[in-house]
């Protein structure tokens, strides 16, 4: 449904639909991957950031005598620079993972165009380095798994031009079958080759068996993140800069109270952030604060009043979370109510998983929540420059990405909320 009305709420400007009376298409099926022979050729290529420069390029070979370099240059075919890198591997009952690669390139120029290939065989690839200064694009979709709906979704956000993708958690859905972890990577790869993807973790990366397999040993082996880059000392949290935009994941599955390692990490890490270089100040995670969908209700209490005070005090502008199989948009809030100087909540868990749409929301709409919508989708934040940044959310309608919600966004930089709480962000981060 378009967008009702238009009404300017504080510092955002707000676009408010309901899309209440939008006929949603029927659910589609798990993608079918054929059994293939083994190839001695990389695989299941992705890219992410991994500090100042630089970026991380992941490979998986079944071959275990495999190397873990990567030629890179700025022509095809032609490599001036070389890198090496590590392995690892992992099992799983009766499942080996092939030989997984991590390699860190650069220093890269910003902005450019780089030709590159793993392990010195196979097929070339490309990716192309974000921009060191606005505007600057993120796609962002979470939950996203392996059906129809997951493969129209990627289709979309290839169409985005985009800088940077943020999947707030739930990436497989592979549930223990790591054999799913393999396809998924096959899925994703023509996108993730070329662009930084840059995740955390959901429940379905858990695969925990008590007593016998550890958590998040699929994920963790298979989707480094610039964890130690950023100080952490846990691949289940970090935090990254672009473009004028700090942008901090969290993990909503790994300890988050006052004392744990992850909250003195976010302590520090939110007490480096200079809003003159990085105006803007964004957070990822899996399971969303503000919700007011049936599915899911409550579940990020505990973390919400660990951590809102600290967001709160630090002056974040958006946060984003996945879990609920819907889209949801809240105004700027704090302490459960509408503030000026709280972030904005964006629930995006509905990226096309196999287990379907949460579509049944609470009644009456909470004063906070501006837009909710249960269907399939991928949103784009564009921040134009240090102010303002522009919002948008795609629907899957027919296979075609339908912008069905949209906003401005004027970061807190200038809004006076920064230097009104200076002192309490002091006593909260020391």
């Amino acid at each position: 449904m378009e967008p009702k009305s238009m009404i300017v709420v504080l510092t955002v400007l707000l676009v408010v639909g309901t899309g209440a009376d939008y006929v949603r298409p029927p659910p589609r099926k798990t993608l079918h991957f054929p059994w293939s022979p083994k190839s001695s050729h990389p695989q299941q290529v992705h890219i992410s950031l991994a500090g100042d420069k630089h970026m991380r390029i992941t490979w998986i070979t079944n071959d275990k005598s495999s190397h873990s370099f990567v030629e890179y240059g700025r022509s095809p075919k032609s490599y001036n620079f070389k890198a090496e890198g590590e392995c690892t591997s992992y099992s799983y009952f009766l499942y080996r993972s092939g030989k997984i690669h991590h390699t860190v390139i650069g220093p890269l120029e910003d902005d450019t165009v780089y030709f590159y290939r793993c392990g010195g065989d196979g097929p070339e690839f490309q990716f192309k380095t974000p921009p060191s200064e606005f505007p600057v694009t993120f796609a962002v979709a979470g939950d996203l798994g392996q059906t129809g709906w997951t493969k129209s979704t990627i289709d979309h956000i290839e169409q985005c031009k985009y800088d940077v993708y943020m999947l707030p958690g739930d990436l497989s859905y592979a549930d223990y079958m790591q054999r799913k972890w393999d396809t998924f990577g096959e899925l994703v790869q023509p996108l993730a080759s070329s662009r930084p993807w840059m995740v955390t973790q959901g429940n379905h990366e858990k695969e925990e068996i008590p007593l016998l397999k550890d958590g998040f040993v699929s994920y963790n082996s298979r989707w480094k993140m610039p964890f130690e880059e950023s100080g952490s000392s846990s691949n289940l949290y970090y935090s990254f800069e672009v473009a004028g935009v700090h942008v901090i994941m969290l993990g909503s599955y790994t300890d988050y109270d006052e004392y744990s390692d992850q909250y003195s990490w976010l302590k520090a890490d939110l007490s480096k952030v200079d809003r003159e270089r990085t105006p803007w100040v964004l957070v990822v995670f899996h399971v969303p604060w503000y919700n007011s969908n049936n599915a899911h209700q409550g579940e990020g209490d505990d973390m919400m009043a660990t951590m809102e005070p600290l967001l709160y005090a630090a002056g974040v502008d958006v946060v984003v979370a996945g879990h609920v199989h819907a889209y949801e948009r809240s105004r700027r809030v704090y302490n459960g109510k509408s503030d000026a100087c709280g972030p904005i909540h964006i629930t995006i868990g509905d990226g096309g998983n196999r287990e379907g749409l949460a579509h049944k929301y609470l009644e009456p709409q909470p004063e906070w929540s501006v837009f909710r919508e249960a269907s399939f989708g991928h949103g784009e934040l564009k921040i134009v420059n240090s102010t303002h940044a522009f919002w948008s959310w795609h629907r899957n309608d027919k296979d075609e990405p339908v912008r069905s919600d949209q906003v401005w966004i004027t970061s807190l930089v200038g809004s006076g909320c920064l230097a009104e709480r200076s002192r309490e962000l002091r006593n909260i981060l020391m």
